[in-house]
């Protein structure tokens, strides 16, 4: 067994990864591919289903002609949460594109909902705030404008389903229409405390129960990949969600341990246990569930982060690569007072404002474009911070280190500013890639390539932290400014 590797498959919004793991969480190989983001109208996303599964085998392909495929034990898979698909069962052909996460199109009938009174119901059933972010209005719309939806389901052809469960019906050849409990729980429909789909809810968003697919355990078997379609022949042993994966990466098994990936968006978890903890403006929902158990989390979702570098890079052009913004930002001994929202779909937790929008306020004569770059990286980390607080108020815990992946992690000036806003280290793990480790993880516990999460921890190293440098005074004085640039963006739709 410890010559034996586990592949991960982390499907994200950009793109498509591919990562074969050893026991000692070394990466054995590495695959990455990047699919087309589609914007029909302003504040809607939307992917070619087709496009993330032909990326997801380009990238299969290449990490099995560097690894022998005689090792592999497993697969685990990670994927974007919240976005939305319909197919046909019989052709597997789907029905429309994918609702991305990012898209805002259902945000009127969120404020219907909420004007109805459907809010705190939802909230008590599902841990999460009615905002278009989930996957149930986005379902209910698809079935609405998606021209044979209503004939399939009918039929019983409707197939319903998120990333993990489109990945999951092609690797199988067709055959396992599943999903599990971290993804579940993030679409509306889910009863948090039952562990199973809400028939009134369902009800409610008029999405058919019947063509939800089956929650299985987290980690666990849930079918063999069809050699004809992979050309491989083994075990699918774990999905999870791509949030709840980082945090199981992390190592974050423990209640009151944090985590914040800093990706397209920001995502920060806090580890509650078998406790389900639910407050005003953080999300409960599941982190993982095996061997007859639940953990549950606190979380806290920006809907803007990397993304927002993104924008700079292919919206205004103001920069070629990310990999820049770090040395621009600290060209400048300070913010000159500019500050940049990037509610550029709405603000989430802890304000769910889906009529927000970006701002940029302090602009000056003096203004350069390295203020900008500043501004945005910065935003980064007041938005950690907006969240963190509210964590530590609400649940009541306060980590001594906040753990951090995702892309942001190459970007210096980011995690030292971070730190500083924070007020409390900042610690990088030596493998960056935590989501595809952590599916990596839940799948190689299934195939017993690890004996328990502990075994799995122990392989755990970090690579740096970052300690704070800036006195109290100077954060506190920083995030009030922040603060009322915040509000001046709120409310603007």
């Amino acid at each position: 067994m410890p010559d034996e590797l586990i592949m991960a498959i982390d499907s994200g919004t950009t793109g498509t990864r591919a990562m074969v793991f050893d026991r000692e969480h070394r990466v054995v190989a590495a695959a990455y591919q990047e699919f087309p983001q589609v914007f029909p109208r302003p504040g809607w996303v939307e992917h070619n289903p087709a496009d993330i599964w032909q990326s997801t085998m380009a990238v299969i392909r290449q990490v099995t002609d560097e690894v022998d495929v005689g090792r592999l034990c497993g697969i685990g898979i990670t994927n974007q949460r919240e976005t939305a698909l319909l197919w046909d069962r019989s052709t597997g052909e789907p029905l429309h594109n994918a609702i991305v996460w990012q898209c805002r199109r259902t945000a009127d009938r969120c404020r219907e909902l909420a004007e109805a009174g459907h809010g705190p119901d939802i909230h008590r059933r599902t841990g999460l705030q009615l905002d278009p972010y989930f996957s149930a209005t986005k379902w209910e719309w698809l079935l609405e404008h998606a021209s044979e939806a209503q004939e399939l389901l009918t039929e019983g052809r409707l197939a319903a389903g998120t990333v993990d469960t489109w990945l999951l019906w092609n690797l199988t050849g067709r055959r396992v229409h599943a999903t599990e409990p971290s993804n579940a729980s993030r679409t509306s429909l889910f009863n948090i405390r039952k562990l199973a789909w809400d028939e009134e809810l369902c009800d409610l968003f008029n999405v058919p129960i019947e063509a939800l697919p089956e929650v299985r355990p987290t980690s666990g078997e849930f079918g063999h990949t069809d050699p004809q379609t992979t050309c491989l022949d083994v075990p699918v042993l774990a999905m999870v969600g791509d949030q709840q994966a980082a945090a199981f990466g992390q190592g974050c098994f423990r209640p009151g341990t944090v985590k914040n990936t800093c990706g397209t968006g920001l995502f920060m978890l806090c580890n509650t246990g078998r406790e389900l903890v639910i407050t005003d403006t953080l999300l409960s929902t599941v982190a993982w569930s095996f061997n007859d158990r639940t953990d549950y989390a606190l979380e806290g979702s920006v809907l803007t982060g990397g993304a927002a570098v993104q924008w700079l890079r292919d919206g205004i052009g103001i920069i070629e690569d990310a990999a820049e913004t770090a040395e621009m930002a600290a060209s400048l001994g300070g913010n000159d007072d500019l500050y940049f929202v990037p509610a550029l779909s709405g603000l989430g937790a802890p304000y769910w404002d889906a009529g927000a929008r970006g701002t940029v306020i302090g602009i000056t004569r003096g203004t350069t474009r390295a203020h900008l770059v500043r501004a945005t990286l910065e935003a980064i980390a007041y938005r950690s911070r907006d969240v963190l607080e509210v964590m530590v108020e609400e649940a009541g815990w306060g980590p001594e280190a906040l753990r951090v992946d995702g892309g942001a992690v190459a970007n210096e000036f980011l995690l030292q500013f971070m730190a500083d806003v924070l007020g409390m280290p900042v610690e990088v793990p030596a493998v960056s890639e935590t989501t595809a480790l952590g599916a990596a993880g839940l799948a190689g516990l299934a195939a017993g390539l690890w004996e328990d999460a502990e075994d799995f921890l122990a392989r755990r190293r970090v690579e740096r932290v970052y300690d704070p440098r800036m006195g109290p005074a100077r954060r506190d004085a920083l995030y009030a400014r922040w603060q009322e640039a915040v509000e001046r963006a709120r409310h603007w739709v």
